[in-house]
């Protein structure tokens, strides 16, 4: 996704396992809503069924294979580097589709248990593409621009009449033909924010009251939408009590992502509440691909399910573009706006804007997490592990072995370095990445990750031990092995985001 340039400290998400879920900052002091309000079924699995048509098996099938989804294409992500196409479950929830651009990419794909799809362009290369349209001044009678990964292609929206007009104006900013596509839609999207007196919390906004919706815990605060507030405003809460300030926002432009720091009446704690009685854990940030069953939570509808249709959209509101932004086909309404977005017990965004309602239906468009943690230094409140229950860490000799990734080299003599993985480099989405290396007994080996820039590749971190931890924006990297002094053979692993 583009975003502008930032400098983001190491930040720790307090959490373990594969699980989230939307969080609500809650008074001091206050009793905890009972967790399950009847029947067997969670909160998601019910709106799952009402929203998508699912049996509770199918939906509960639906969550655990977006799971397992999630932790393949992030491997995947890393393991075939520049080959990388991106990746999506298919219609039917199950079936796991990664692209890529070479043969051997392809075989380990395969044996990851997904199907390999073979295509022109790399995911680094549409974003590329993409970040040319996102430069170019905007022609009218656009509502927005995002890579389609099945089809491997950008799709540009165009309102009715406006196709010819919209594609003239894609090949003109350098997109080559063949890479583009163009569809009509009749939908203006919108931020999705009221300016009328109801809860959970209110910002003064021109002589009125807008209400929006919290979206995540974070420690000190929440993560909201940036076009509920500018940095200064002051919050109240659903009860009409000060509640705390906004600390950051960014709306129109490179994201439509804020960040409120509560007073101390105020606890942040690791739940959502899904307005059915009920408090939905949050156990982490795992990014779920397109085609993934998605689930939000907002005070104006309370809790609706849908599917993840795109990643990284450029949309067009009326106060401007915004970059970077995830499609879905879920309902939301006014005031919905910042609420929270999870994909089974995962943390993925906060509401922005869209077209439509929850009566007639419609498409909601929402601000990746990880990229407001990144960007803000921020760490997400999760639910606590239950570490009791939990099997003990299977015990290796291998060097760096519990990285996704392995690479093994060589380094001839001091002052030189060696690119990995392979010599290329690999797509990250939004997060914390980790990684390690073992060299030679006696000799000093420096691990460097670097971050290509419309520039060339940029320095971002660097360990001088064993391990490395970065936690940044979504984007093309590389690690850089380098022989401060001696030489030899040397293992290094690396995971992302």
């Amino acid at each position: 996704m583009q975003r502008r340039r930032i400098a983001v400290a190491a930040v720790v998400v307090t959490a373990v396992g594969a699980a989230v879920a939307f969080t609500l900052p809650s008074m001091a002091g206050t009793t905890p809503a009972p967790s399950r309000s009847g029947g067997d079924e969670s909160p998601e699995i019910r709106a799952m069924q009402r929203d998508m048509g699912l049996s509770a098996g199918q939906a509960q099938a639906r969550l655990q294979r977006s799971r397992w989804a999630s932790g393949v294409s992030a491997q995947m992500r890393a393991q075939t580097g520049g080959d990388f196409g991106g990746a999506w479950l298919a219609s039917d929830g199950h079936t796991l589709k990664i692209a890529v651009t070479g043969a051997d990419a392809a075989s380990a794909v395969q044996k990851a248990g997904a199907e390999a799809v073979l295509v022109k362009r790399s995911e680094q290369t549409l974003d590329t593409a993409k970040e040319k349209l996102d430069a170019a001044t905007s022609a009218t009678g656009l509502t927005g621009w995002y890579v389609d990964v099945p089809s491997n292609k950008l799709v540009v929206v165009a309102k009715p009449g406006k196709t010819a007009a919209a594609a003239k104006w894609a090949r003109k900013s350098g997109l080559p033909g063949d890479a583009l596509h163009v569809v009509t839609s009749s939908a203006t999207p919108k931020p999705l924010f009221d300016v009328r007196g109801a809860d959970p919390y209110f910002i003064a906004v021109d002589g009125g009251t807008a209400r929006c919706s919290i979206g995540f815990s974070v420690e000190g605060g929440f993560v909201t939408a940036g076009h509920c507030g500018a940095a200064g405003d002051q919050t109240a809460g659903f009860n009409q009590q000060a509640q705390g300030t906004v600390r950051a926002s960014v709306f129109p432009g490179d994201a439509d992502m804020g960040v409120v720091e509560v007073n101390g009446d105020w606890t942040p704690r690791p739940v959502v509440n899904d307005f059915a009685g009920d408090e939905l854990p949050v156990a982490g940030s795992t990014e779920a691909p397109v085609g993934a069953a998605v689930c939000r939570s907002g005070s104006t509808t309370g809790t609706h399910c849908g599917t993840i249709l795109a990643k990284n959209q450029t949309v067009v509101y009326p106060e401007g573009a915004v970059t970077g932004l995830t499609r879905t086909d879920v309902c939301a309404e006014g005031g919905d706006s910042g609420g929270p977005w999870l994909a089974g017990d995962q943390a993925q965004g906060v509401t922005s804007g869209g077209s439509g309602d929850c009566t007639a239906g419609g498409e909601t468009f929402f601000q990746p997490v990880n990229e407001i943690l990144a960007a803000n230094d921020l760490t997400l409140v999760t639910t606590e592990a239950d570490s009791a229950s939990a099997p003990p860490p299977a015990e290796s000799t291998a060097a760096c072995a519990d990285q996704a990734v392995q690479r093994d080299g060589s380094l001839p003599r001091s002052g030189v370095g060696q690119v990995q993985p392979n010599g290329g480099a690999f797509r990250a989405g939004a997060g914390t990445q980790t990684a390690c290396l073992r060299g030679p007994d006696g000799a000093d080996f420096d691990l460097v990750l670097q971050r290509l820039t419309r520039n060339g590749f940029r320095t971002v971190a660097r360990s001088k031990g064993d391990e490395l931890t970065f936690t940044g924006r979504s984007g093309t990297y590389r690690y850089v092995v380098v022989a401060s002094s001696g030489s030899g053979d040397y293992t290094m692993g690396f995971t992302t985001p």
